[in-house]
C-alpha cells in the first residue's frame, strides 16, 4: 500500500496545529480537541495527531528527531534502513 501524496498545504497544517494548541483548554483531553478540530479542516484525527506530535517534537515539548535534523540526515542512512528491510534475515 502506498502513502497518499500530501493533500494539505503547510499553511493548513500549521493552522490546524495552532487551533489545537489554542483550544486545548476547551476540551477534557488533547485527543478530544483533535477529534473536534480535524473534521473542520477535512482530515482524520490520526493525521492531525501526527501533525501535533511533529510540532511538539520541533518545539521541544516532546523528545524525538526534529524536522530540521531529519532533513540533515544523509540519504545513506535511509538507504541502509531500506536495505535491512529488504533482507531482514541477512547477517
Amino acid at each position: 500500500m502506498s502513502k497518499k501524496s500530501n493533500q494539505f498545504s503547510p499553511e493548513v497544517r500549521e493552522r490546524a496545529v495552532r487551533m489545537v494548541r489554542e483550544h486545548r483548554g476547551d476540551y477534557p483531553s488533547l485527543w478530544a480537541a483533535i477529534e473536534s478540530i480535524a473534521p473542520k479542516i477535512g482530515c482524520v484525527p490520526q493525521t492531525l495527531n501526527e501533525w501535533v506530535k511533529r510540532d511538539q517534537i520541533d518545539t521541544g515539548v516532546r523528545d524525538g528527531i526534529t524536522t530540521s535534523e531529519r532533513e540533515q540526515m544523509p540519504s545513506q542512512a535511509t538507504g541502509m534502513l531500506s536495505s535491512s528491510r529488504r533482507f531482514p534475515f541477512r547477517h
